[in-house]
């Protein structure tokens, strides 16, 4: 069997803890581990390491990459140059694997699901390969637990070899009248998009229901090159594996899954996973509270009091902070999307983000200059980089910084400065116990972290 991780998603609904450059599926949400490493974990203890496959989108690909290679120096993940669903994300990592021979069973999992009985999941998964075996697409089905709006509902008809059912139809997120109409009822099952197939098989069913996506995905051949041609890509229409495979395809099947499973797509799935104090309050962080019930209170780094809040999400971030009621937190996506609208920062990146080398924090910005502290742990380096829109002017705070720049090595301890030119090859590193602390200046026209072109970097970022 070989593996397929989804690894290219926004995470939308949980803002503004996940953010576009840092979605939900690389976040620690209740565990020290995130979602994508459990996600790898759990394909390991059913097929070898060296079959598991990520597909993300290129902003996400030296996250991904970074947090799977603490399993294996040779992970494989394939970076999309834009976002097109999983319609084309299942397909192109489909056709890497035929062309290097592997026309295997794969399983085709999201990274940001939670399932805690990875042995039940592992038997769920052994029922569909009997199936995919057989020529046969599966997807498993979850038996609801209750009256959801934000889950796709599949109906089974015949049963099949004692192993799953036909699949009768899919229901695309019903209006809360028709979910509660559909739960209860033994024929329905959520679609949590977990799909198994042969490879053959799909390419085969791609020809027939979606030829547009097998078109596009016979231009490419990843035996000559691993890189996917931007151009190409384009060519694919953004479209979910659901809609353009799963709904019209004449050989699809559901599996039921053994075991537990949260997409956790939203803060009310996050409260319904956490333990719960005697009035039913999930409290995560610095929290003080009088009177509350039924509630999520979040906080990250500051003291979040509440007084008397009944049903509620409060999430406090250090740039942003969500308020909603727990009934309405479908609508959370809806501020981020307006957010992207008005080109407001607050969806894409955190104030603080976090590096293998260690963490930045955005301090302030403005037109033309954006200013950063940034902390390089013991041993930490960041990558030999260059920038084609920006300079940078560095003071060291605390600790000695070895500064690479051109063919010049330098030493600076704290109160000294570097100016850093727009396009000069450059490099920081903290060759001591103690943390490493600067304040960056940028200045530029373009101040993104896209605008990094990486020569060598010893966590793996480098393609």
């Amino acid at each position: 069997m070989h593996g397929i991780i989804l690894a290219g998603g926004s995470g939308s609904r949980l803002w503004p803890l996940s953010r576009e450059l840092y979605p939900k599926q690389l976040l620690k949400l209740n565990s020290k581990k995130s979602l994508l490493e459990r996600t790898y974990e759990r394909l390991m203890g059913i097929m070898d390491m060296d079959n598991i496959l990520a597909t993300t989108n290129t902003k996400h690909f030296s996250d991904v990459k970074m947090q799977l290679r603490q399993y294996s120096d040779d992970v494989r993940v394939l970076a999309e140059p834009l976002a097109k669903n999983t319609a084309p994300a299942i397909a192109i990592a489909t056709k890497y694997l035929l062309d290097f021979g592997m026309d295997d069973i794969i399983v085709a999992v999201p990274s940001d699901h939670l399932i805690e009985d990875n042995e039940k999941f592992r038997k769920t998964i052994e029922s569909a390969q009997k199936l995919a075996k057989e020529g046969y697409i599966v997807t498993l089905g979850v038996k609801p637990q209750e009256a959801s709006v934000g889950f796709g509902y599949i109906k089974i008809g015949k049963e099949i070899d004692k192993v799953g059912y036909f699949v009768d139809k899919f229901i695309e997120k019903p209006d809360f009248d028709e979910a509660q109409k559909i739960c209860n009822n033994p024929d329905y099952f959520w679609n949590c998009g977990i799909f198994v197939f042969k490879a053959s098989t799909l390419m085969n069913t791609l020809k027939e229901c979606a030829h547009d996506i097998y078109e596009v995905t016979q231009k490419f051949n990843f035996t000559v090159q691993d890189d996917i041609d931007y151009m190409t890509f384009d060519k694919y229409p953004n479209i979910s594996f659901d809609y353009a495979i799963a709904e019209k395809a004449k050989n699809i099947v559901m599996v039921k899954m053994q075991s537990d499973w949260s997409d956790l797509g939203s803060w009310e799935a996050i409260y319904n996973i956490n333990q719960k104090d005697e009035k039913n309050n999930v409290k995560i962080g610095d929290i003080i509270e009088k009177d509350c019930e039924n509630s999520l209170l979040y906080s990250s780094e500051r003291l979040l009091a509440g007084v008397g809040l009944k049903n509620v999400i409060i999430i406090e971030t250090p740039d942003a902070v969500l308020a909603c009621n727990k009934n309405d937190v479908q609508g959370v996506k809806n501020i981020y999307d307006k957010l992207k609208q008005i080109k407001n920062d607050a969806h894409r990146i955190h104030t603080t983000v976090y590096r293998p080398w260690g963490y930045y924090t955005v301090l302030n910005q403005g037109d033309g200059y954006l200013t950063k502290m940034i902390c390089v742990s013991r041993k930490g380096q960041l990558s030999l980089q260059s920038h084609n829109h920006r300079s940078e002017h560095w003071v060291v705070l605390s600790g000695t910084a070895r500064v690479t720049l051109e063919d010049k090595t330098f030493m600076l301890k704290a109160g000294s400065s570097i100016d850093i030119p727009v396009k000069a090859i450059h490099s920081l590193a903290n060759p001591y116990d103690s943390e490493l602390k600067i304040i960056e200046v940028q200045k530029g026209d373009k101040l993104t972290e896209e605008d990094i072109i990486r020569y060598k970097d010893i966590y793996g970022r480098v393609k």
